[in-house]
């Protein structure tokens, strides 16, 4: 079992590589993958109140159903960054830098104002 980021990064990898699966593993198609999968995530989550929404992971039913989303959304991003050379730790570092740089502790504490929209992000 992979216990890092890396490991996992070769474990998807290899399990690509036994199946001959490299020649669809292109970035459009990886890239596709991973925004059904999303999908998928938002439809187990979709019509639960925020109290649910939080529970979830607490519900025999939906628990089990949201991590092997999260699972799938997981190893189509690792295999995604791993085809284009992205390092996802140091992607996901850099952009904290930016954000941190963007919103402000002191701007944005406790205030809606400083999350970012998804316009915002890009």
């Amino acid at each position: 079992m992979a216990s890092s980021l890396g490991e996992l990064t070769e474990h998807v990898r290899a399990f690509a590589r036994e199946r001959e699966w490299e020649r669809f593993h292109t970035p459009k198609n990886l890239a596709m993958a991973l925004g059904g999968e999303v999908g998928e995530l938002l439809a187990e989550l979709q019509w639960l109140t925020p109290e649910q929404a939080s529970a979830v992971m607490s519900d025999p039913e939906l628990g089990p159903r949201v991590r092997a989303e999260i699972g799938d959304v997981t190893i189509y991003l690792v295999r995604l960054a791993d085809v284009l050379g992205i390092d996802l730790v140091e992607a996901a570092v850099e952009k904290l830098e930016e954000a941190g740089r963007r919103y402000p502790v002191e701007a944005a504490r406790g205030s809606a104002r400083g999350i970012p929209s998804s316009h915002d992000i890009g």
